[in-house]
């Protein structure tokens, strides 16, 4: 196995293409893996050799007291990243019109063609912005929808894309049609079914979240898609917690527009998010933001945000750079073993009631648990202030527990940390349980 610091040794301001600004970048950095020693292994195997996986850990600046394990609402970036994002930053400061406007705004392009590459897409059909909310507004509110349209949607999507249909059915007059899905689900044919028995001649628009950031459910995207296109009907996917965690192409999914959050698994500065709309498609969508051509084919009429963080959109480049340092078959299989490793270790003690389901195909990092006779905020807090586990509760229409999201920069011997706290925390409820009976 080659060295540290001899392999993939590229400039972290790869995204400003053809720019060289030696004085100004970034040090590199080297994945542990050769190119020779790359196909020797399966991702199975790779997700359990931990001198890889520690290498992952250093490239990390986290805490070392406090066990971050809600990654699910918003990733810590590599030190690469951060240093990349850092000095792109104090460049800007040197003359912030000139180096933002004139020098920097030039690698959106390289930057874009960097994604759509990773994203398995054209670079005419991604729109650089903020985040999966600005991405999924610009569409709810872009798309050309009358009173008595229908939208279809669930009950367990996020808050905000809950409310911004909920907006367009205030001021429009649009129909919203609530799916209530039952979950965790291991069968493909309830979940697609649940969408086909809503739509109707008047459906135009079907919603699906990628991965329900509840509970860690994995919807069949796809074959939703192709029912919904049947019919006529549009595919707006929520890949909020997708995009840099499962190893799929975007149009892999059937959908005709997706946004992601690029600070989330892609472990890019916080603030950076990217907006995919199939390039036939463009037209129809009216920007969010005023823009010469809101009507037009091109995908830059989404990015008119006026001044926006440079720093924090030339950085993603680095975090994509990163990402493929480990590869994306390598990363998904090293999460869904980590969220397996804590969920086996739990799910037959007393009272533990685990709510996601074991299989790939079903659910990628995100796990939720409850305790029996605990509230969601008892066990939450405990961990926080007994354990210094940081994770987070979800009381959610029919969801209820502690989500625990672990990262690649996490070690079995972490989660081991994790599995004691739920373990006393069982024998205490287990323990009260039979003095109550007695």
């Amino acid at each position: 196995m080659s060295t540290r610091r001899t392999f993939f040794r590229q400039t972290a301001a790869v995204a400003t293409g053809a720019l060289t600004l030696p004085q100004f970048l970034p040090e590199t950095f080297a994945s542990p893996i050769s190119t020779a020693d790359s196909g020797l292994k399966s991702a199975a195997q790779w997700a359990q050799d931990e001198d890889f996986w520690s290498w992952v850990k250093s490239e990390y600046t986290v805490s070392p007291t406090l066990l971050n394990l809600n990654n699910g609402g918003v990733c810590p970036q590599p030190k690469v990243v951060q240093d990349a994002h850092i000095r792109f930053y104090q460049y800007c400061n040197e003359a912030p019109s000139y180096y933002m406007w004139r020098i920097l705004d030039q690698g959106r392009e390289s930057l874009r063609e960097k994604l759509a590459d990773l994203g398995g897409c054209s670079p005419e059909e991604i729109a650089i912005n903020r985040n999966a909310t600005e991405g999924l507004n610009t569409v709810i509110f872009g798309l050309n929808l009358k009173a008595g349209d229908e939208v279809v949607l669930t009950k367990q999507d996020y808050p905000n894309m809950l409310n911004a249909w909920k907006q367009r059915e205030k001021r429009d007059g649009i129909k919203l049609v609530f799916l209530d899905l039952e979950l965790p689900s291991e069968d493909d044919k309830y979940l697609t079914e649940q969408y086909v028995k809503a739509f109707t001649p008047r459906t135009k628009v079907v919603h699906i979240t990628h991965m329900i950031n509840w509970i860690g459910q994995v919807m069949p995207v796809r074959k939703i898609a192709d029912e919904a296109h049947k019919r006529g009907i549009e595919v707006i996917a929520d890949g909020a917690h997708s995009f840099a965690l499962f190893d799929f192409k975007i149009p892999d999914l059937g959908a005709d527009y997706y946004a992601t959050s690029l600070h989330k698994w892609l472990c890019a500065p916080f603030g950076s998010g990217m907006l995919y709309i199939k390039q036939n498609k463009i037209r129809n969508v009216w920007a969010l933001l005023s823009n010469n051509e809101p009507d037009g084919p091109d995908i830059r009429k989404f990015e008119s945000l006026g001044t926006r963080s440079f720093a924090s959109e030339m950085a993603i480049g680095t975090a994509v750079d990163f990402h493929n340092s480990i590869g994306s078959a390598r990363k998904f299989a090293r999460a869904h073993y980590l969220k397996n490793y804590w969920m086996e270790r739990v799910k037959d003690l007393p009272g533990v009631k685990i709510h996601t389901s074991l299989k790939p195909e079903f659910a990628g990092a995100v796990g939720l648990f409850s305790i029996d006779g605990m509230k969601t905020s008892e066990v939450d807090g405990q961990l926080l202030n007994k354990y210094k586990i940081h994770t987070t509760g979800i009381d959610w229409e029919n969801i209820h527990g502690v989500r625990v999201t672990p990262h690649v920069y996490h070690s079995p011997k972490d989660l081991d940390r994790l599995v004691t706290a739920i373990t006393q925390m069982s024998e205490k409820q287990a323990l009260a349980g039979k003095q109550k009976k007695s």
